[in-house]
């Protein structure tokens, strides 16, 4: 019988981009692949598009939509919560179709995005074997499995204890308020949701991290150790794993552009699909790059609404929020694009010389990959914890100061830019980054340790499954 692994992607198309990406690993070692998911509720957009143009791209990927299961509205008002519920509730349409489809192949195993800690119940009782995909950094997963420590010992909020510094095993020090902004507040639904499923992770047979062992060694030896439990699972660092871009599409306008700029002359700004500024921030940025007269390519999202900090206008109307004459100024050495670039693209382009990001792990592992030096901007999740690691651990990256406090002023932008750009310690930067980028690229070759901890994931798969 045909074998096959199964990526359970969870619900929403941001779960399914890191997903396809690992699902292309598999296939390179020629096992079959299926992803399922779970299609969101009316309000929160169909993932059938999305999926129908994963399939069309990736035509050796079976996708298979599960129907959304209606949760009461009174259950949570929460997001977070609420798709908890939904995927909690999807347990049964998941196992309908695991025993569906085992009927005509083997199922090799089961990987779960790292929300999907439910669907344990479905594969438990199946007896698959199942792994939790974690597409963050390890130094990430440590913190979460700490702050569940700390949930015991702490009666205070993190939100409440400013910049004091967190010790989390295999990290630096961390302020209080750099940790992920999803556990800040102690008293939400949301935290105490968390609280419940992390631990969880520690039940699989394995955790797959998107890393790679010489970038987080210190957080990888604290998970591997047993500081969290007596029986933790097994430890895969398997990346950098990052979705390449898209050479079908037509050349982006940035693209060219970019093909007219010197060697490493342009910083770069982009701050996630979902990264956006109000407009007093818009104008110090502004002004900061221009006074900074570097060569820059900057990606700008409008927020109109201080209420709802990751949601943007499509097309934000670049005169309106600029400062005046701002493009005409600048027009010979800066490029502003509204809304989207093809991020990877750009930071591939030899031009590129400086990235400031909000320092998502997809953008990192991006940096990290093509050898980009980074300025760090945090705006949310667990930004600011890699932002941490980036600057105080990994030390291919400064921090924009003045994020932490809503606002980031123009002299500081140009300060920073400038010394990125062209100080001896921007050049110190450049040079531990690409460092770095050699390393990653060795993880990933031939007898790498991310190649090698992938083969021993395979190999492991065939193995009974593991008591907890």
């Amino acid at each position: 019988m045909k074998e096959t692994v199964v990526l359970y992607a969870g619900m929403g198309v941001g779960h399914l981009v890191p997903m396809v990406a690992l699902a292309n690993l598999f296939l390179r070692h020629n096992l079959a692949v299926t992803i399922v998911t779970v299609d969101p509720p009316p309000t929160s957009g169909s993932s059938a598009k999305a999926i129908s143009g994963f399939a069309s791209a990736n035509p050796s990927i079976s996708f298979h939509l599960l129907p959304t299961i209606p949760i009461p509205a009174e259950i949570s008002h929460n997001p977070f919560s609420r798709m908890f519920d939904i995927l909690r509730g999807g347990n049964s349409n998941l196992l309908d179709f695991l025993v569906s489809i085992s009927k005509t192949v083997s199922i090799r195993g089961v990987v779960l995005d790292m929300f999907c800690t439910a669907a344990l119940d479905v594969t438990n009782k199946l007896g698959i074997p199942t792994h939790f995909f974690v597409p963050c950094g390890a130094s990430i997963l440590a913190a979460l499995l700490q702050v569940t420590v700390l949930d015991k010992t702490l009666s205070t909020s993190f939100k409440d204890m400013g910049r004091t510094l967190i010790d989390i095993p295999g990290l630096p020090p961390v302020p209080a308020t750099d940790l992920p902004s999803n556990v800040h507040d102690r008293s939400t639904e949301s935290y105490k949701m968390r609280i419940v499923n992390w631990p969880r992770y520690l039940e699989a047979d394995g955790i797959i991290i998107n890393t790679f062992e010489e970038l987080e060694s210190k957080a990888v030896k604290a998970l591997r150790s047993g500081m969290w439990s007596s029986k933790m699972p097994p430890v895969y660092c398997i990346g950098p794993l990052i979705t390449q871009g898209d050479n079908s599409e037509p050349k982006h306008e940035c693209l060219t552009w970019l093909d007219s700029q010197p060697k490493g002359s342009v910083v770069f700004l982009c701050f996630g699909s979902m990264g956006a500024f109000l407009p007093e921030q818009i104008k110090q940025l502004a002004i900061g790059l221009e006074n900074s007269r570097q060569r820059f390519l900057w990606v700008v999202k409008f927020l109109d609404d201080p209420n709802k900090l990751i949601e943007t206008q499509s097309e934000p109307n670049l005169d309106s929020i600029l400062p005046e004459g701002f493009l005409d100024r600048t027009k010979d050495h800066g490029m502003v694009v509204k809304s989207w670039a093809p991020q990877a693209q750009v930071l591939q382009h030899e031009a590129v010389g400086g990235f400031v990001s909000h320092c998502g792990w997809n953008s990192t592992l991006e940096a990290i990959t093509y050898g980009v030096p980074m300025i760090c901007w945090p705006l949310y999740a667990e930004q600011g914890l890699n932002k941490v690691i980036l600057v105080e651990e990994f030390k291919i990256a400064v921090v924009m100061d003045g994020y932490h406090e809503g606002m980031v002023r123009a002299e500081e932008v140009e300060t920073k830019v400038r010394w990125l750009m062209e100080s001896e310690g921007g050049k110190t930067l450049k040079e531990r980054m690409t460092a770095m980028k050699k390393k990653a690229a060795e993880a990933l070759g031939k007898g790498g340790s991310s190649s090698q901890a992938f083969v021993h994931f395979v190999r492991d798969l065939e193995e009974p499954r593991r008591e907890t």
